[in-house]
């Protein structure tokens, strides 16, 4: 029996990096999960990776939730697939790096289409579901929402809302019993992670593994995160033992955040 036997999850952004760690982890704690992403064929590859060591049913389906229309499909198919949504975890958000005031409006705009107004459609259409649960909501964020870059304001301005919007959502879950919190993962290893150092580089004409070192060695971390330091957490915010756990946005980034709030 797995922390989360009987339970079903929906897992946005679950197809790569930190979302696909949580889904495999959620189902091999015993839920059935439902995983999204933009890919068909990393729908399918995910479903393949996970199934195997799930306790419980996995199914995919591939829509842009930069959109409503997204956003209802993908809502439509779990309701489809399991009629009931105890665990809904916002891991979908891929916001482009770059440098002020060079980048343009489009990679603001995309930035909080998909990672702050998915969580706020997402979380509108599942929530009556998760009210007769009484079930659990994690946003995934990360680190930028409290340390501002100039080099990652798109990334950094859409986390700030939606940590805001995260514990505000908090309060009508106390309401309507409701566990709602968020994560802010530091640097992880995933491709996202690549990508962004890739930007700096290019940007600030240097190396790859300069900025790698160089981000390393500012933030005074041991190592790089690894997508299950989330996937553990996350696991365990969703179980009965952490109910008492709530409105709180948790670091998981080796102790790069200095500040005690």
């Amino acid at each position: 029996m797995g922390l989360l036997t009987g339970k079903t999850a929906f897992v946005s952004g679950g197809t790569r990096g930190i979302g696909l760690a949580i889904a495999e982890r959620l189902a091999r704690e015993g839920a059935g999960v439902m995983v999204t992403g933009s890919s068909q064929s990393n729908c399918d590859a995910a479903v393949k990776r996970i199934a195997p060591n799930s306790g419980g049913r996995v199914e995919s389906y591939a829509a842009d939730l930069r959109t409503l229309e997204g956003c209802q499909a993908v809502f439509d198919a779990q309701s489809k697939a399991f009629n009931s949504c105890d665990i809904l975890v916002h891991s979908a958000g891929a916001t482009k790096g770059g440098v002020f005031p060079d980048q343009d409006d489009t990679d603001f705009i995309d930035g909080f289409a998909l990672k702050f107004h998915a969580g706020v459609r997402l979380s509108r259409l599942f929530w009556p579901s998760l009210v007769a649960a009484r079930g659990n909501v994690v946003m995934i964020v990360g680190g930028a929402s409290r340390t501002p870059d100039s080099k990652f304001m798109v990334g950094g301005a859409v986390n700030a809302a939606l940590a805001n919007f995260s514990k505000a959502l908090a309060g009508q879950g106390l309401q309507d019993d409701v566990n709602v919190n968020w994560i802010n993962p530091g640097q992880t290893e995933t491709e996202r992670l690549q990508q962004l150092l890739e930007t700096r580089a290019r940007d600030e004409n240097r190396s790859v593994d300069d900025v790698r070192a160089e981000r390393m060695q500012a933030e005074g971390i041991r190592r790089l995160g690894q997508p299950e330091d989330t996937a553990a957490l996350v696991a365990f915010l969703c179980s009965n033992e952490a109910r008492h756990i709530h409105g709180a946005g948790i670091a998981v980034d080796g102790g790069a955040t200095k500040g005690y709030f």
